[in-house]
């Protein structure tokens, strides 16, 4: 089968959706939903308006926060980064703005470049349980997407029940 006739057998997302596109579009939102954030807190503190600007704000950013870090762990085993480059994608999340700069420094330095690895190579990385994962997750792109709702679900509702920054009572 021929590279055209097996990329024809691939889900047309994934043809769509490159690991660069989509981590740069999750890294951007991730920094809009800081100032999200930040005006909920302006609101809150310096307008006055009470918890729920913040509260709005503050479940977006999240939202999209959890799902930042998700990808950048997605998009780190796809481009075979090392486990410190994928924690630190993932902590440039909690300094405000800082994704969209090392999504720059990834561009900057090749690290997004390429497509999604769907089949095996002669890399002996390809063969760890997380890559062949990553492939069939990749191919399942339904199944990908009920990972990251049901992730972000698990994720959220954790935080939830051990409670906000700073506690309950502000």
């Amino acid at each position: 089968m021929s590279v055209d006739q097996k990329q024809l057998t691939h889900p047309p997302i994934i043809r769509r959706i490159t690991p660069r596109s989509w981590y740069r579009t999750v890294a951007i939102a991730e920094s809009i939903t800081w100032t999200l954030l930040i005006i909920g807190m302006l609101l809150k503190y310096v307008a006055g308006l009470g918890t729920l600007p913040v509260l709005i704000g503050g479940s977006i950013h999240g939202f999209v926060f959890i799902t930042y870090g998700m990808t950048a762990v997605l998009i780190g085993v796809n481009q075979r980064w090392t486990v410190a480059q994928i924690i630190g994608a993932v902590v440039t999340a909690i300094v405000p703005y800082a994704t969209i700069p090392f999504d720059r420094r990834l561009e900057r330095r090749g690290m997004l470049e390429g497509e999604w690895h769907l089949e095996p190579t002669d890399d002996p990385r390809d063969q760890a349980w997380t890559r062949r994962f990553l492939r069939w997750m990749l191919l399942h792109p339904l199944a990908l997407l009920l990972a990251f709702v049901v992730g972000i679900a698990v994720i959220m509702t954790t935080l939830l029940i051990i409670g906000p920054p700073g506690g309950w009572a502000q």
